[in-house]
């Protein structure tokens, strides 16, 4: 069964991305650190401009890179940076946090001003896209290679993952758990295959997958997924992702390598309608 219909166009996966830029950059022009507690959606639509639905895409997307928490019934904490020591501890918020940003601070005229030229309808308007760059490879390509990359680096994540790494791959499968949409999974989905390439504790590696990753950010990507997208595949997604962190934490290439082929397969076929 398919998603129901949006009653308007999905953001683009790139302009979520600046906007979840902007909401960090304008945090740390407020002053807010680790443990503040950041403005509601409502004054955030309203301080940069945007729609509260783009907000929350946003929010789910430093969410799931771990940048920020989310407390229902508390709010929505600022998390630190990797290798950032800790402010605040949660919920103990910094001064002027949890209210609207500081009026000197605020992008004035919203996005449009801070961000270029006018993309109407979107829910961001103003917002210019990142420059093309590997946001424009073709989703055929993008599929290629994470087919050739990613099942070789199992081994890696085998032999170096930490503790740590596997509680970041157990966040990431929650969240892809409890995700309500097609865009909050995506989201999900791609902050896993993050955290599993980072568990290979490879600088080079990781600068090469965030090639890729910028490419999951594009237009074409973007589009191609959410026509193929379907709750009985969304749950399909599920069920691999949790084969491939129970191989991982159980120390078994040969069983992660194949989750990794067998999951990244039914990806392509489900994209392109065929198995090569």
């Amino acid at each position: 069964m398919g998603y129901p219909a949006r009653p308007s166009a999905p953001v683009p996966a790139q302009l979520t991305h600046r906007l979840a830029e902007l909401i960090l950059a304008e945090s740390a022009r407020a002053g807010l650190g680790p443990g503040s507690r950041l403005p509601t959606e409502r004054q955030l639509a309203a301080d940069l401009g945007a729609t509260r639905t783009s907000i929350r895409h946003a929010l789910a997307m430093l969410e799931a890179e771990g940048r920020i928490s989310r407390e229902v019934g508390r709010g929505t904490f600022l998390r630190p940076s990797p290798g950032q020591s800790p402010g605040p501890s949660t919920g103990q918020q910094a001064p002027g946090a949890g209210s609207a940003l500081p009026a000197p601070l605020r992008p004035r005229g919203g996005l449009a001003e801070l961000a270029g030229t006018g993309l109407a309808g979107t829910g961001l308007a103003g917002t210019r896209p990142p420059a093309e760059g590997s946001a424009g490879f073709a989703p055929a390509d993008v599929m290629t290679i994470r087919r050739l990359l990613e099942p070789l680096v199992m081994p890696l994540v085998v032999a170096w993952a930490t503790a740590a790494d596997f509680r970041e791959m157990d966040r990431c499968l929650a969240g892809g758990g409890r995700a309500g949409s097609y865009d909050e999974f995506e989201t999900w989905d791609l902050a896993l295959h993050r955290s599993i390439m980072a568990a290979s504790h490879s600088p080079l590696l990781a600068e090469l997958y965030a090639v890729i990753e910028r490419a999951r950010h594009g237009q074409s990507w973007g589009d191609m997924k959410r026509r193929s997208a379907s709750r009985e595949r969304r749950e399909k997604y599920q069920a691999d992702h949790t084969e491939l962190v129970v191989a991982l934490r159980a120390r078994d290439s040969d069983r992660a390598t194949e989750a990794m082929r067998a999951h990244l397969a039914r990806v392509h076929s489900d994209l392109f309608g065929e198995t090569p």
